[in-house]
This record gives structure tokens, C-alpha cells and sequence, in this order.
């Protein structure tokens, strides 16, 4: 994420390269220009940790009641943080963000999918981007969002202090049981993972970021939370180019094939 210019520069120099400490675990870097700075930073502060067996258990057991129990208790530091975010973006409010956050989701998505990575970028973070780009440069994507199992809510809020005070940064966890359809072609046009027919249901812990000092900052997905429970994904099937006949400038594949698969008859006996 970059900070706004306060002031531009009519004389632009190179920028000199800062080296800064690490902010709460995180590489941090910090370019100076005629007073103005730009920095960038990565990672999820503070990842919400989604308890195990999250959409199979019932609030009515007993280990569905400790779970709601420990909710309870993380909705303090969510609290100040909201508390935080109003002070620069006066419309949030943690019940109409999920809608919002839902439609943004299901953008990202269609605009992957449509390579329209200009679009991309305006609704995903630096950090989030190369995630959902790489290895697909050779691939065919067909996605699809089919229906919400249930309504999308906020699970968390962070509004984490970057490099200098005062520098705040809104991070805001929302929680997705949704139906969707994932099919992935290779360059020939082979199936490698998913379906276009089959829809699955996919629990997600999407993080949107906002620089809240930029008054130009808007909200944009900076990342996905996987629960160290979650089930091991479908691994992708790979096509391998199979080496094949040395053809000559007049034959064709098919006729070479037939003629090797033919198996001249023998007479064991008389």
C-alpha cells in the first residue's frame, strides 16, 4: 500500500532507500523524496485464528458455547478498532461492511478470471495481487458464484500503527460460507482442477485493508486466513508433452500410430 503525496515536487530527484526496523514482525521499507514518504508493507497484523470445526458446530453444544465464549472476549480489541476506523471513515459500520465487502470479493474474482488486471488493482492490495495472478498466465479460469449459505459478518478488526505514529492501517476480517464453481484449464485446453458443473461450499476469512490517513484510500482485499484445521486442497493435474514419432515432411500422426499398433500375426504351429 503506498502513502498519499502531501506535496509534489517539481524538481523529482532519485530516491534514497531508508532501511527501517521491522513493524510487528513485518520487512518494512521507507523511500525518501524531498520530504515526501512512500512505504509499503505486507502481512496480516494480528490474523484472526477461526476456531476449529467453524460451520459444522452447533452454538447449542458445548463446545460450541466455549467457542462463542472466546468470541466474546476477542470483540474488546475489535471494538477500539472500530472505534478507530469511524474517526477517519465516518459510514463504516460492521454490519453494512460484509455486504460491501461481498460484492468486492466477487469482483476481484470475475475480474481475475476476465484478466482485467487493471480493475484488479483497484480492488486488491499490492500484497494481495501477485497471489492471485501467479501461475496463471497460461491458464484458463472459469469461476462462478452461485449462492451465500450464510450471511457474511465481521469477525475482526485491527487498526494497526505502521513505521510512525499516527500512520494507521484498517484491517477488517470478514467471514464467507459461500457456493461457488472452480474449473482450471491448461494452455491446451485440458481440465486440471475443478468443475464448471459442480459447486462447492467454500468457508473463507477474507482481510480488506484501507490506508485510513489517505482521505483517497478506499477498501480493497489485502488477503485470505487459512485455518490450520482446513483440509488439504485438491492437488492439480499437470499435462506432460509425451515424446512421439519422428514424422517425415508427408505423414501424418494417425497414419504412423495405426501402422506401429498393427502386430503382424505368427503361426506358433503347423
Amino acid at each position: 500500500t503506498t502513502l498519499f503525496r502531501s506535496t509534489v515536487s517539481p524538481h523529482p530527484a532519485r530516491p534514497s532507500f531508508l532501511s527501517m526496523p521491522t513493524a510487528h514482525g513485518r520487512l518494512t521499507a521507507l523511500w525518501k523524496e524531498h520530504g515526501d514518504f512512500h512505504w509499503q508493507e505486507a502481512g496480516i497484523f494480528d490474523p484472526y485464528i477461526p476456531p476449529e470445526g467453524d460451520a459444522r458446530m452447533s452454538s447449542l453444544t458445548r463446545e460450541g458455547l466455549k467457542q462463542r465464549t472466546e468470541q466474546l472476549k476477542q470483540s474488546a480489541a475489535s471494538q477500539l478498532a472500530v472505534r478507530k476506523v469511524k474517526d477517519y471513515d465516518e459510514s463504516f459500520s460492521t454490519k453494512r461492511f460484509p455486504e460491501k465487502a461481498h460484492e468486492m470479493y466477487i469482483e476481484a474474482h470475475n475480474c481475475l478470471t476476465s484478466f482485467n488486471r487493471h480493475k484488479l488493482h483497484a480492488l486488491v492490495t499490492e500484497r494481495c495481487y501477485p497471489e492471485m495472478v501467479r501461475g496463471n498466465r497460461y491458464r484458463t479460469l472459469r469461476w462462478k458464484f452461485v449462492e451465500s449459505l450464510e450471511p457474511s459478518r465481521v469477525v475482526q478488526v485491527r487498526c494497526p500503527e505502521m513505521v510512525s505514529k499516527g500512520n494507521l492501517y484498517g484491517q477488517v476480517t470478514v467471514r464467507m460460507h459461500t457456493r461457488q464453481t472452480l474449473a482450471i484449464y491448461d494452455r491446451f485446453g485440458r481440465l486440471m482442477y475443478g468443475s464448471e458443473d459442480i459447486p462447492k461450499d467454500v468457508l473463507e476469512y477474507v482481510v480488506f485493508e484501507r490506508h485510513l490517513v489517505n482521505p483517497f484510500g478506499a477498501w480493497r482485499m489485502h488477503g485470505k486466513i487459512v485455518p490450520a484445521w482446513a483440509p488439504p486442497k485438491q492437488p492439480i493435474m499437470k499435462t506432460l508433452l509425451m515424446p512421439g514419432p519422428d514424422l517425415k515432411p508427408w505423414e501424418e500422426f494417425e497414419d504412423v500410430v495405426t501402422q506401429d499398433s498393427v502386430v503382424e500375426q505368427t503361426q506358433w504351429y503347423k
